[in-house]
C-alpha cells in the first residue's frame, strides 16, 4: 500500500463498509474514524449515510465534531453521502434542537426532503462532470439542498432542477448513496482531488 492514499471514514454510524469497499477496490488505504486521533494523516475523508443525529451526537461525545470542522475547513479533500450532506451544510432548514453540523458546503439542507423510508427510489440522473453514463443513485429517506450560498455550486441536479449534490472547493455532499449502486466515479474524484492536492504540495 506504500503510496496509496489514505481516506478515513467517518464510523460512528451508517453505511462505513460499503465505502471502505469501494475504497479498497480503487487503490485506496483505508481507516476507520472513531476518535481525533485517527484524523491525523488522512488524505481524505468520506462521511457515510445513516442518521445526521446520531452521527453528530456521537461526534461531540467522542470529542470529534471540533477537530473534523477544523480539517475540513483546512481543505481536506471530503465526501459526504445522504447524512454527510447534512453534516457538511452550514446551514438546517428542519435539523432537531442541538443538532449542529461540520461545515463546508455554503447550503441550506432540508433533512428527510423526499419522505420516509418506504418512498425510497433509485434513478439514473446525467452529472455531466463525470462523462456521459448516467449516475445510478438511491434516495433513502434523502435530504435536499434547498439553497446555494456563494461559495458552493450544484453538482447534481434531478430532472426538475432540485439540487441533490453540491460541491466547494474540495467539499462534496451528495443526498443519495453511489456506494449502494457500485457508483465509483464520486469516489474516483475524491481521489483525483487528493492527488492534486499532493501536487500542489510537492
Amino acid at each position: 500500500m506504500n503510496g496509496a492514499p489514505r481516506v478515513g471514514v467517518l464510523a460512528l454510524q451508517g453505511d462505513v463498509r460499503e465505502h471502505a469497499r469501494m475504497l479498497e477496490g480503487l487503490g485506496a488505504q483505508v481507516t476507520t474514524v472513531r476518535r481525533p486521533a485517527e484524523l491525523a494523516g488522512v488524505d481524505a475523508l468520506v462521511i457515510p449515510g445513516g442518521e445526521s443525529t446520531v452521527i453528530d451526537r456521537l461526534a461531540r461525545i467522542g470529542g470529534l465534531r471540533e477537530p473534523l470542522r477544523e480539517v475540513i475547513a483546512g481543505g481536506l479533500p471530503v465526501l459526504g453521502t445522504c447524512a454527510g450532506l447534512i453534516l457538511l451544510a452550514q446551514r438546517l432548514v428542519d435539523g432537531v434542537p442541538g443538532q449542529g453540523t461540520f461545515g463546508g458546503l455554503d447550503v441550506t439542507v432540508r433533512r428527510n426532503a423526499f419522505g420516509a423510508q418506504v418512498e425510497s427510489f433509485e434513478t439514473g440522473i446525467a452529472v455531466p462532470d463525470l462523462g456521459t453514463a448516467p449516475v445510478r443513485a438511491v434516495f433513502i429517506r434523502a435530504p435536499l439542498v434547498e439553497q446555494l450560498g456563494s461559495g458552493a455550486r450544484a453538482l447534481v441536479t434531478l430532472p426538475d432542477g432540485r439540487i441533490v449534490g453540491a460541491e466547494q472547493a474540495a467539499v462534496t455532499g451528495l443526498a443519495f448513496h453511489p456506494e449502494s449502486t457500485g457508483e465509483r466515479r464520486f469516489h474516483e474524484r475524491l481521489l483525483a482531488q487528493v492527488a492534486r492536492r499532493q501536487d500542489a504540495a510537492a
